[in-house]
């Protein structure tokens, strides 16, 4: 049997979590679906019993606080990009580091900032998934919509391939909401949860045929001994291509097969989604013991521990409150947090 390695994506910012994220603590750093573990290490723990290896890349800025977070993982397992150039050069590298091993070992990519509420039930359509990419398809997990959701992609799902198997028939971009209704009252769309699973060698065989330039580079990268790795690094990543996998591979090869799943993801694409899967009180408040909330419903604060926060007379807001930020914003708008980020960039005040 081929070796299976899960290449955790961890190279994040969470613009969407400011100011509880930041550029050297980003959302995967976050504990925002445990309160004891944080997204990057859930979603290795998750892979433990499933894959022989973990692989996570990240950027050189977050290398030192992505091995912190994960103290068990060898610290030669986190593979830093000299500069952030979108997932398909960053899979295909680790795709080569696989490869430089067991050519026809299956890799498993998985992003690390997402939540799963049925562990075993991911666990099962993970397993499926793996077995069928041992047969050298590229394989992806589409999520049973629940909602018309304008935010995900979507995949339509073809013909049945093998139990619970079926060809992915297309990726669709991100619709306006009448599409999105229309979607999912097709009953044939899946969400396109990002998960990817493939043998090295059938991915990179993959970017040499639609990202040439990329392959090239890569080539040159996995030439060289491993000890020199990081100077090629250095010396190529630069130049490579800034392109999702999605975009320069998956919608662009013929055999690609999607594993249907329903199993409580989450992307946790802002506080809205933090908000939903947090213990809330009576009223649909998700706050730190202690909190005053009077006449309020709805709300999700955040805060410093010790101390108080209250709310009257208000509802379906965000607060957060770090030591050194404030965020109130109404919840239907959480995501809008990142125009804040966007603001601060733009008068230069990398402080906060």
């Amino acid at each position: 049997m081929p070796s299976t390695t899960t290449i955790v994506l961890a190279g994040g910012s969470g613009t969407r979590f400011w100011p509880l994220s930041r550029a050297d603590h980003p959302k995967q750093l976050l504990a925002l679906a445990r309160p004891d573990e944080t997204l990057l290490a859930s979603t290795v723990r998750r892979v433990r019993d499933v894959t022989d290896r973990v692989l996570v890349v990240t950027s050189a800025r977050l290398a030192e606080a992505t091995r912190a977070a994960l103290p068990d993982l060898d610290p030669a397992s986190v593979l830093a990009e000299p500069v952030g150039r979108n997932t398909a050069p960053c899979i295909g590298w680790a795709a080569t580091r696989v490869a430089r091993e067991d050519p026809d070992g299956v890799c498993v990519v998985l992003p690390a900032d997402h939540h799963i509420g049925d562990e075993a039930g991911y666990r099962a359509v993970l397993a499926r998934a793996i077995a069928a990419a041992q047969d050298g398809g590229i394989v992806t997990v589409g999520i049973r919509p629940s909602r018309p959701e304008t935010g995900y992609g979507y995949i339509e799902m073809g013909e049945a391939r093998a139990d619970g198997v079926f060809d992915a028939r297309r990726f669709v971009e991100k619709p306006n909401r009448a599409r999105a209704e229309q979607l999912l009252a097709a009953g044939s769309y899946l969400w396109n949860s990002g998960m990817f699973f493939f043998r090295a060698s059938v991915m990179l065989e993959a970017i040499a045929k639609h990202l040439p330039g990329l392959s090239d580079a890569l080539a040159a990268i996995a030439a060289s001994p491993l000890a020199e790795e990081p100077a090629r690094l250095a010396a190529l990543y630069p130049s490579m291509p800034s392109i999702s996998i999605d975009h320069g591979v998956m919608e662009k090869v013929d055999d690609v097969r999607v594993v249907p799943g329903d199993f409580g993801w989450s992307d946790l694409g802002g506080f809205a989604s933090a908000w939903e899967l947090a213990d809330k009180d009576a009223e649909g408040n998700a706050a730190p013991d202690g909190a005053v909330l009077v006449d309020s419903a709805r709300s999700l604060v955040r805060a410093p521990r010790g101390k108080l926060v209250a709310l009257v007379g208000v509802e379906d807001l965000v607060v957060i409150d770090t030591p050194d930020a404030l965020v109130v914003v109404p919840r239907e708008r959480a995501q809008e947090v990142k125009r804040v980020v966007e603001a601060l960039k733009a008068r230069g005040d990398e402080r906060l």
